[in-house]
């Protein structure tokens, strides 16, 4: 393994509270990105001193060493960071999937979402902002916001939000007129998102950081025609072919490549793992995503 970075899903997998896992003793880790050693007799796409990445959840990346099979691993190019090539899977694609399969978003359309300050977010906004799309960014109130604000501003972003600051009454009507919302928190900022949603919106679930259930009120089903789905990448990998995957991380690591395509990492030995790991649980205030690195 060259780098592997530390996932909220690969936390809840440790906890017990996401929905699959691997039985104990196990791995962490689902993501990262190495560099193959060696290969058996047989093994025809790949080669010594390519660089790799799973192609499914579950591999156990926290670790030096991984002996898995072929169809486990995703060639990627070698001419990006290591940090990119180690998160470029979960993140970025679950994003580009997003707005790519469940509405058709033309130039100049709205996407709304909250989380937009984790590397799915930022990554919405830098992929809706290349295909002529407009973003409004729900975020939490936290000290040095404005500076949050700036940042994903850079990026793209058109509007962004702290909760308190979304009454929709006040907002402008640009804002109020998104075809498509994206929920990764749950609890109220989720009824926020549907609120700004146009009729016949659609808001999709992602993720639940707020462990709080998702309200729909009666009248964005009857009168407004809210659609609410539920989104998971590992559903998507195993309904395609590995060719599949291994183009689409191509496209996601050639925007890399062109500075198309940029978030902040973390990066920390792998013996100082501990302390990559409080940083991820929020111990240290951190909220850059953290990624261990083995060379």
């Amino acid at each position: 393994m060259l780098a592997a970075p530390i996932n909220p899903s690969d936390i809840n997998r440790i906890e017990g509270v996401y929905p699959i896992g691997p039985s104990p003793p196990a791995v962490g880790g689902n993501e990262g990105v190495g560099e193959v050693i060696a290969v058996a007799e047989g093994v025809q796409n790949l080669a010594v001193n390519d660089w790799v990445i799973p192609a499914k959840a579950g591999l156990g990346t926290w670790r030096t060493y991984v002996v898995k099979e072929e169809t486990d691993w995703c060639k990627v190019r070698k001419d990006v960071p290591i940090e990119y090539a180690a998160t470029a899977f979960i993140n970025p694609c679950t994003a580009l999937r997003m707005l790519e399969d469940f509405v058709p978003l033309s130039e100049g359309d709205v996407v709304v979402q909250n989380g937009a300050t984790s590397i799915v977010g930022q990554c919405v906004i830098q992929l809706a902002h290349l295909r002529g799309l407009e973003t409004t960014n729900i975020i939490r109130d936290r000290p040095g916001v404005e500076e949050v604000k700036r940042r994903l501003k850079v990026l793209g972003a058109s509007g962004i939000f702290t909760e308190n600051e979304l009454d929709p009454k006040e907002l402008p009507a640009f804002f109020k007129d998104a075809k498509l919302g994206l929920n990764c928190v749950g609890g109220n900022t989720a009824t926020s998102v549907m609120k700004l949603l146009r009729e016949n919106g659609t808001m999709v679930t992602y993720g639940g950081m707020s462990k709080k259930p998702i309200t729909v009120s009666t009248s964005a089903m009857i009168f407004k025609g809210i659609e609410l789905k539920g989104f998971w990448l590992q559903k998507w990998v195993n309904n395609h072919p590995p060719a599949d995957l291994a183009k689409m991380i191509d496209y996601i690591l050639g925007l890399v490549h062109d500075k198309k395509l940029v978030y902040l990492t973390e990066q920390l030995p792998f013996i100082e793992f501990r302390k990559a790991l409080e940083n991820a649980l929020g111990m240290h205030g951190s909220s850059i995503k953290q990624v261990l690195t083995f060379t």
